[in-house]
């Protein structure tokens, strides 16, 4: 039930619909544009239990929160490896 909650947290969804994408399994459950809205997004899912896998809007690699790429070989995607976030992750301050 908790991971039902978190999802309608995360996406604004109804329990019923809900309960249906969890459900549904593996499954995107919200498709943010920025990097730290699906880390959020992210945390409160692990938190109610719910196993979550990131995926890379730049070059398409999966990773975890907190972590780096599961696939550690250089950003193929459209832009600079520069600009992919998954390859060079903000450094907290």
């Amino acid at each position: 039930m908790e991971a039902v909650r978190a999802i309608r947290t995360v996406t604004g969804l109804s329990l019923w619909n809900s309960k249906l994408l969890l459900d549904s399994a593996p499954v995107a459950v919200t498709e943010p544009h920025q990097l730290e809205v699906a880390h959020e997004a992210a945390r409160i899912l692990e938190d109610a239990g719910a196993h979550t896998t990131l995926l890379c809007n730049w070059c398409d690699r999966t990773f975890t929160r907190g972590a780096a790429p599961l696939d550690p070989a250089p950003c193929e995607g459209p832009w600079s490896a520069e600009a992919c976030r998954t390859s060079c992750p903000p450094v907290a301050l």
